[in-house]
């Protein structure tokens, strides 16, 4: 996670890996629930209202078992063109998503 010198999240759109992070993923999540507008990145958030979003973004998670697949219909495409968005702009960024993985 890229914080800046005050503790603060730096927002999605300035965050490492085009935003494919875990703060990243919880701003996209809390849009595709509704906690936050669509176009809030989050940007000069202090990490203690990051924590809350995160504990709100969960608990909406807990709801669905946590499974993308479980979502309603509406819920499930609110996230699928949020991740498209986020996963384009994190490839446009130079994320890979292999970057991370451990060899077996």
């Amino acid at each position: 996670m890229q914080q800046t010198k005050s503790d603060s999240y730096v927002g999605l759109e300035n965050d490492q890996d085009g935003g494919m992070t875990y703060y990243g993923r919880v701003v996209m999540d809390a849009r595709v629930f509704g906690l936050i507008d669509p176009d809030e990145t989050c940007a000069g958030w202090k990490m203690d209202r990051m924590q809350t979003l995160v504990n709100q973004v969960a608990a909406e998670w807990d709801k669905h078992g946590n499974i993308p697949s479980r979502l309603p219909d509406d819920l499930r495409a609110k996230h699928s063109a949020e991740y498209e968005k986020g996963v384009k702009r994190a490839r446009d960024a130079g994320w890979d998503p292999d970057a991370n993985l451990e060899d077996f």
